[in-house]
């Protein structure tokens, strides 16, 4: 089917959220106060693991990784949805509605695989500790970021191909805070289904696989545990992964329940609000406040930085 010039769409609106007249600038800033705690924090984590040389084992760089993914996420979602916010909706052209998706699949994909990575690690580390150096080496994690990265990017490139050659004839309407992938596709006039069996398809290997993984991880985890007989080991090991499996609840919970359960309006875009706000948010404070390296790696940084100026 053919569509002439002036059925296609070159601007989106889109709406967020309505009716919130009453506190909407109350809302603006603490999206404002969350956007710079959540850049500032990951930003603290990479400068405190990179200076301090007793943080520089394979948790704290899978960490590092961790916390460019969550300010890459946050830097595309939150900044078009404070003015969304307070301009109660944002006109975006279409090719800055499909960059921003595409920054947003690429962001999601690697935070995915690299808590699972991260599950792995900690796997080894409770459940194998006499060869957990041996295994979980430099090389190991050079590799295992590579690949994360390398299956990110397949994925983004596959599916921004095919979303590429879709008609977009309207309405040009989106009721939510960012562009994602059912909105997008309700634009379209072409036929979505083989984008929607692609979808399908490449998210295996970025949502189920990897949380099928890091499930088994914490089986066996939890198990290990349950074996220590002083009620002091137990709680020492778990706390070695407490932070790890709370970050993990809350983005793979929050992940799961909006694509396996749509729904629609307010709902979704407040479980949406889990995963690409309060996540990338929690991230740094949950590692740096329950993490007594971290405190005091940042201590002696703040210490250093103080003596300086």
């Amino acid at each position: 089917m053919q569509y002439s010039n002036s059925n296609v769409v070159t601007e989106i609106l889109l709406l967020g959220f309505q009716n919130i007249q009453s506190f909407r600038i109350y809302l603006f800033l603490l999206l404002l106060i969350i956007f710079c705690v959540t850049v500032c924090g990951n930003l603290l984590i990479i400068l405190v693991v990179s200076y301090s040389r007793s943080l520089h084992s394979p948790m704290y760089f899978f960490l590092t990784q961790l916390s460019f993914t969550d300010i890459l996420l946050s830097t595309t979602i939150v900044p078009n949805m404070l003015h969304i916010v307070l301009c109660e909706g944002s006109h975006v052209s279409l090719i800055t509605c499909l960059i921003q998706y595409y920054f947003f699949i690429a962001s999601e994909s690697l935070e995915c695989l690299l808590l699972t990575v991260m599950s792995y690690d900690r796997y080894q580390a409770i459940c194998n500790p006499l060869h957990y150096s041996s295994i979980i080496d430099l090389t190991f994690c050079l590799k295992a970021v590579l690949l994360c990265w390398v299956m990110m990017i397949a994925v983004t490139f596959l599916i921004s191909v095919t979303m590429n050659h879709l008609w977009f004839c309207g309405p040009n309407v989106i009721d939510h805070f960012f562009c994602d992938f059912d909105p997008l596709l309700e634009l379209s006039c072409s036929d979505t289904l083989f984008m929607k069996i692609e979808g399908i398809i490449l998210a295996v290997p970025i949502v189920p696989c990897p949380f099928i993984v890091i499930l088994v991880s914490y089986v066996y985890i939890i198990i290990i545990i349950l074996k220590i007989p002083s009620v002091s080991g137990r709680q020492k090991t778990f706390s070695t992964c407490s932070s790890h499996l709370s970050v993990v609840s809350i983005f793979y919970g929050s992940l799961i329940i909006i694509y396996l359960f749509p729904n629609k309006g307010n709902v979704k875009k407040i479980l949406s609000l889990l995963y690409t706000v309060v996540t990338p948010l929690l991230n740094p404070m949950i590692y740096s406040l329950s993490n007594r390296d971290i405190r005091q790696a940042f201590k002696k940084l703040s210490s250093k930085m103080l003596a300086v100026l």
